[in-house]
């Protein structure tokens, strides 16, 4: 049993980030960070796939990264 994999919400995945929530439900819907929906429809968040990408693994990054290249 994984202690890490936790759901997060978007607010609390937004706080982490120091985005808007609405950037981390579009960040979803773009496919640059994985979301599960609960029975009700809500977005929630793997904790080990956040803290993956809030220390810069770089699978998980790349992913992230993908669409905010400059």
């Amino acid at each position: 049993m994984e202690t890490e994999d936790r759901l997060l919400t978007p607010g609390e995945v937004a706080t982490l980030f120091r985005v808007d929530p609405k950037t981390v439900t579009r960040w979803a819907a773009a496919g640059r960070i994985g979301s599960i929906r609960t029975p009700g429809g809500h977005r929630r968040f793997r904790e080990s796939e956040v803290r993956a990408l809030l220390e810069g693994d770089a699978g998980a990054q790349t992913t992230f990264e993908s669409g905010n290249a400059q």
